[in-house]
C-alpha cells in the first residue's frame, strides 16, 4: 500500500515472520518497555512453535516505511479460530456461519495468548506525524484483509488512544472489564490493608495464613535466579491447569526457556513448595512501572494458595519495589475483594460484510451500555474504606 503524507511517501509491507526483521528495527518503533510488544517476546512465540500456522496463528506482521526506512510496525496474524484472544467473538462466527457466511480466516492485531492492554500501532518516535502513521498502518491492514479474503480485522487490547483513533476511521469499538491494583505509596502490605474495610482486612489475613498452613514455602524469583529447572516445574503446573480448564495449553515448553534467556530481567516467577517439592507457581512480567500477571498453574490444590501466589505476593513485591500498578489479567470479579478495581479494556473490529457489520454494531451498543453499568455496580462494592 502507498499513501502520501504531506509529500512523504509512506509504504507498507507484510512479512511472514518477525525473524525477517532485525531486532533494533522493530524495537525502535516503540519507546515503551512494555514486555509483550518487544521483539524478543514475539520472536519467542514463533520460534517455540506457540504462535505459528500449525496452531492457527500465521504471522503477517505489518511494516511501515518512509522511503526505505522502517518507521512503523504492527503485530498481526491470520487466525483460523478464535482461541487465545480473550475478546470473545465465537458468537459472531457462529451467527455468520448459520447465515451461510465464512468467518475464518480473519486477521488479528494482538499479542497471542496475552490479554494485556498495550500499544498495537507502533510508530518510531522520530516520525513527527504519529497519528498519520498509525492510520496508515490500520488502513493497510484492512486492505490486506480484503486481499487475502479474510472476513474481518480485529485489534484486541489496544491503548485507549489507539481505540479512539481506530474508531475515528470507522472501526467498531468494543469495551471489556479487567481488575487492576494500584500502589498509592504504601509503606508495606499492612499499610495497604489499613485502607480496606475491616471485613476485607480480616478475610485477606485469614487467606494468607491459610495458604501456608500445610508447610508450604513460597519464593519470588526474577532475573538470573530463575533456572531451567524452575521452568520445568512451572511448565508442569501450567499444562496441568490448562488441561483442566481450557483443554489445551497454548505455550510450549521451549517458549519458557527462550523468554528465560532473552527477557529474564522482566520476569517475576512466584513458586510454592511443599516438603521441598514444587507444587504451584505464577508467572508475571514487569514493564512500564507495572507488573502483569500472566499464567498460573498447580499440581496440588490447597485452599487460598492461588490468592497468595497470584495476588498477595505480587502486591507485596510491588509495594517493596515501589511499582505503580499490578494488572492481574483476564476474568476476575473475585479480585475485587482483594483490592483490584475494575477498569475498561478496549478492542476494535472491521467487518467486511455489511450485514454482519450492522448486526455486530447493534450488539455492541447494547453490550457497551451493560458493561458501563457493570463497572459502576462493581465500583459500589469496592473493598476500600469509605472516607
Amino acid at each position: 500500500m502507498n499513501r502520501d503524507n504531506n509529500s512523504i511517501s509512506l509504504t507498507t509491507r507484510v512479512v511472514p515472520s518477525i525473524s525477517e526483521i532485525p531486532e533494533p528495527v522493530w524495537n525502535q518503533c516503540t519507546e515503551s518497555s512494555h514486555p509483550f510488544i518487544l521483539y524478543n517476546f514475539l520472536l519467542s512465540l514463533e520460534e517455540s512453535k506457540s504462535a505459528v500456522p500449525e496452531t492457527g496463528w500465521t504471522p503477517q506482521h505489518l511494516l511501515l516505511y518512509s522511503k526505505s526506512k522502517v518507521i512503523g510496525a504492527m503485530p498481526m496474524y491470520i487466525k483460523e479460530h478464535s482461541a487465545g484472544e480473550y475478546v470473545f467473538d465465537h458468537g459472531w462466527a457462529e451467527a455468520f456461519h448459520r447465515a451461510g457466511g465464512r468467518y475464518y480466516p480473519k486477521l488479528q492485531v494482538s499479542v497471542p495468548f496475552t490479554p494485556v492492554t498495550g500499544p498495537r500501532l507502533l510508530i518510531s518516535p522520530d516520525f513527527k506525524n504519529q497519528d498519520e502513521g498509525k492510520r496508515t498502518l490500520a488502513l493497510a491492514a484492512t486492505e490486506h484483509c480484503k486481499k487475502i479474503g479474510a472476513s474481518s480485522l480485529h485489534f484486541t487490547f489496544p491503548t485507549k488512544q489507539e481505540w479512539k483513533l481506530l474508531g475515528d476511521i470507522g472501526m467498531l469499538q468494543r469495551t471489556g472489564i479487567q481488575f487492576h491494583w494500584r500502589n498509592l505509596g504504601y509503606k508495606n502490605f499492612d499499610d495497604f490493608l489499613t485502607t480496606l474495610s475491616s471485613s476485607k482486612r480480616k478475610q485477606i489475613r485469614r487467606e494468607r495464613r491459610g495458604a501456608i498452613e500445610s508447610g508450604i514455602k513460597i519464593s519470588v524469583l526474577s532475573g538470573d535466579d530463575i533456572k531451567d529447572h524452575h521452568w520445568d516445574s512451572f511448565y508442569l503446573f501450567y499444562t496441568n491447569t490448562s488441561l483442566k480448564k481450557w483443554g489445551k495449553p497454548y505455550l510450549t515448553r521451549e517458549f519458557f526457556s527462550l523468554i528465560g534467556k532473552r527477557i529474564s530481567n522482566q520476569i517475576i516467577l512466584v513458586l510454592a513448595e511443599r516438603d521441598g517439592l514444587p507444587i504451584a507457581g505464577a508467572m508475571n512480567f514487569l514493564g512500564n512501572n507495572t507488573i502483569y500477571g500472566r499464567n498460573w498453574g498447580c499440581i496440588e490444590e490447597h485452599k487460598f494458595l492461588h490468592f497468595e501466589v497470584c495476588f498477595y505476593r505480587i502486591i507485596d513485591f510491588a509495594i517493596t519495589n515501589k511499582i505503580e500498578k499490578v494488572e492481574a489479567g483476564a476474568q476476575g470479579p473475585h479480585k475485587l475483594s482483594r483490592g483490584y478495581l475494575p477498569i475498561s479494556t478496549y478492542s476494535n473490529h472491521w467487518i467486511e460484510h455489511k450485514g454482519l457489520r450492522h448486526a455486530i454494531s447493534q450488539y455492541l451498543s447494547k453490550e457497551t451500555a451493560a458493561l458501563d453499568w457493570e463497572i459502576k455496580a462493581l465500583e459500589e462494592h469496592s473493598p476500600f474504606r469509605k472516607i
